[in-house]
């Protein structure tokens, strides 16, 4: 099941986030960090468990866009589209906001090409978009590509 994440979901989001951190995957973030957004991440709660086995979320940068982020899935459920779901969650979060645009910075563009991303310039981003670059033990030798998607907006009053 997908839904939003709960409070008492950021301890598991900490730890998926922490594990693929370790491979490169996603940035790391501390649990602090998580309890500050938790209203960013959705999370993918397998029926019948009891620790969370997914997490995306939506960070709103400016009025029009938006970046999907610390995409991460237990590799015991990857390959079902558990990302996928995620991923359109953060979308019709987006359309439902009003933002137009949604990017991603990630290692897998492929995955994000299936779901209508188009590669675009990192030059392009504003640079608010680089705080947490810092944070990447990649900085400054980023191998990241990023892509966006652009929301249609029709019927948004």
């Amino acid at each position: 099941m997908i839904r939003k994440a709960q409070i008492r979901d950021a301890r598991d989001i900490h730890r998926l986030i922490s594990h693929f951190a370790k491979t490169g995957q996603v940035i790391p973030r501390p649990l602090a960090e998580i309890y500050e957004n938790i209203r960013e991440f959705f999370v993918f709660a397998p029926e019948g468990k009891d620790l969370i086995a997914g997490a995306c979320a939506l960070h709103i940068c400016w009025e029009d866009l938006a970046e999907i982020r610390s995409l991460v899935v237990s590799e015991e459920y990857q390959g079902e589209g558990i990302g996928v779901q995620l991923v359109e969650a953060c979308l019709q979060e987006a359309k439902d906001l009003g933002i137009p645009k949604v990017f991603v910075l990630t290692n897998s563009p492929n995955f994000f090409r299936k779901l209508g991303f188009k590669p675009i310039e990192k030059s392009t981003l504003p640079h608010k978009v680089w705080a947490d670059c810092v944070k990447c033990p990649k900085f400054p030798e980023c191998d990241e590509e990023a892509l966006l998607k652009e929301i249609p907006l029709e019927n948004f009053f």
